[in-house]
């Protein structure tokens, strides 16, 4: 939440256009096989708000049931609770068997921190191995899986990246996100983008105010997953949404055959209307 923050009164000087596609985005959907078929999930960044209680929820309901109640509503959810503890298949079941009332539910598990930000993708082969093994218990209900490093994870550990990326799993989908600005530098990102399409690798972005650079558009892949930070200013957000909606039906109708747009904000009571304006959208 804090990622990208600003305070009010600069949301005025901020412009949120979407940049245009660059030239590996138009590449990569002229190379995707195209379908008929198109999966889009709209979800938000965690079931268990009590600001949803009274409204999206039942006012009585317990906490060890929010999840009960988020999926009669909902058909993804970002999975941040796998950030802070590796899961083994028996609590992944657990979270399953919950939603089962929903067939089509889809679960998009963070990559646990101790990867990503205390070992930072070095000699972290194990619990790589442990994190997949916990969610694959999933099934058919697990979604791509986010690598998010931290804003001090710079290019000078390009050859970690590079590395993890070459060891990963080639039959386990994920996209990894990037913080730090000096990626997103002409130099840099195109050996991101070089490393990342060659190795099937989505390229994650996070639409919050504060850093329009990681609104980088770029698909290595015809996939893409958004995270959204709303701004506290409703009427911001709803255009912000409006291109965003936009932009996915354009590169869906070029090739894309797939969108995860998942929302969170400063004030969560509006989370479930903007996930539910965004998916009328389609």
């Amino acid at each position: 939440m804090e990622f990208g923050r600003v305070e009010p009164e600069e949301l005025a000087n901020i412009d949120f256009t979407l940049p245009p596609d660059p030239q590996r985005t138009i590449d990569t959907l002229k190379a995707s096989p195209g379908t008929e078929k198109f999966d889009l999930r709209v979800g938000a960044m965690k079931w268990g708000r009590k600001e949803w209680l009274g409204n999206l929820y039942p006012a009585k309901t317990d906490e060890k049931n929010f999840l009960d109640e988020y999926v009669k509503h909902f058909d993804s959810i970002y999975l941040n609770a796998t950030f802070y503890q590796v899961y083994g298949p028996d609590q992944i079941l657990k979270w399953k068997k919950q939603v089962s009332a929903n067939p089509n539910f889809k679960f998009f598990p963070k990559v646990s921190q101790s990867i990503t930000h205390l070992r930072r993708l070095k000699n972290a082969e194990e619990l790589t191995t442990q994190f997949i093994a916990g969610v694959r218990a999933f099934g058919e209900m697990l979604g791509a899986a986010q690598v998010q490093v931290g804003d001090n994870f710079t290019p000078k550990s390009f050859p970690e990246l590079k590395a993890y990326v070459e060891s990963f799993p080639k039959d386990f989908e994920y996209v990894i996100e990037l913080r730090h600005k000096d990626w997103f530098t002409p130099e840099w990102l195109t050996q991101v983008l070089g490393l990342f399409s060659k190795y099937n690798v989505g390229f994650g972005m996070t639409d919050s105010p504060g850093r329009r650079d990681c609104v980088h558009m770029q698909l290595t892949i015809p996939r893409t997953l958004v995270r959204f930070t709303a701004s506290g200013d409703d009427h911001v957000d709803y255009k912000r949404m409006d291109a965003w909606a936009e932009r996915i039906k354009d590169w869906k109708s070029k090739g894309l055959l797939s969108a995860e747009f998942f929302i969170t904000g400063p004030d969560e009571r509006m989370t479930p209307d903007f996930i539910k304006y965004f998916k009328s959208k389609f």
